[in-house]
């Protein structure tokens, strides 16, 4: 994991906390419900942030140093690279990720694929 990710991450969850506290100096008034609601959106947001980069960061997302990915999962099949591909997942509540990671596919199969277990 890069050091850059400490800096970029506290930074993030400075502002999640700090809009946090600007929204409840808002809305003094506001209802266990409301205050939950708000906290789950913003805290959301760096979650996915937090977990797109852990996902890039990993040996798993290349399949040049991921020695589990080189063979087909269905077959055993060399897989062959065809390089890097976007890919976006959505994840709960409602975020989406945004990957760049190695593709393969395995001629016996006829079947793309991201790295097993990304």
């Amino acid at each position: 994991m890069s050091e850059d990710f400490d800096a970029d991450w506290t930074q993030l969850a400075g502002k999640v906390l700090s809009g946090i506290k600007e929204w409840r100096l808002q809305h003094p008034k506001a209802t266990l419900t409301e205050i939950e609601t708000v906290l789950d959106q913003r805290w959301a947001v760096a979650r996915a942030k937090f977990m797109q980069d852990m996902a890039l960061a990993s040996e798993a997302a290349n399949l040049r140093t991921a020695a589990q990915s080189s063979l087909c999962p269905n077959c055993g099949n060399p897989l062959l690279s065809r390089g890097l591909h976007q890919r976006e997942v959505i994840i709960q509540p409602h975020q989406t990720l945004h990957l760049q990671r190695s593709y393969a596919y395995c001629p016996k199969c006829q079947k793309g694929l991201f790295p097993p277990g990304s």
